[in-house]
C-alpha cells in the first residue's frame, strides 16, 4: 500500500501536468485604534498552465515497470538512463 505522502505527490504531479486554476487573494488591513480592520480584499483567478516536464514524468511512470519487478539488467539500464538524463540536464542548464 502506498503511503499518504506518495499519494499526495502523485496527485500534485498530475495536477501540474494538466494545469489548473488557482485563487489568489490579496488583503489590505488598516490599523484602527489598535485593531486591524480589513479595508480591501481582491480575489483573482489565476490559470497555471500545464508543465511539460511534469506531464513527461507522469506518462513515463504510467509505462514503467515497478522497480521491485525489474531484473538486475533492467535496473542497471534504468540507472544509466537516469544518469544520462541528469548529465544532459546539467549540460543544458550551464548553457548561456
Amino acid at each position: 500500500m502506498k503511503s499518504d505522502i506518495q499519494k499526495k505527490i502523485k496527485k500534485a504531479l498530475a495536477k501540474k501536468a494538466v494545469g489548473y486554476d488557482a485563487k489568489e487573494i490579496v488583503e489590505e488591513y488598516q490599523d484602527d485604534e489598535g485593531t486591524l480592520r480589513l479595508t480591501k480584499k481582491k480575489i483573482t483567478k489565476k490559470h497555471i498552465p500545464p508543465d511539460t516536464q511534469a506531464a513527461k514524468i507522469v506518462l513515463e511512470s504510467m509505462d514503467a515497470t515497478p522497480v521491485n519487478a525489474m531484473t538486475d539488467e533492467q535496473l542497471n539500464a534504468e540507472k544509466e538512463r537516469i544518469i544520462n538524463l541528469l548529465k544532459e540536464n546539467e549540460y543544458d542548464n550551464k548553457k548561456p
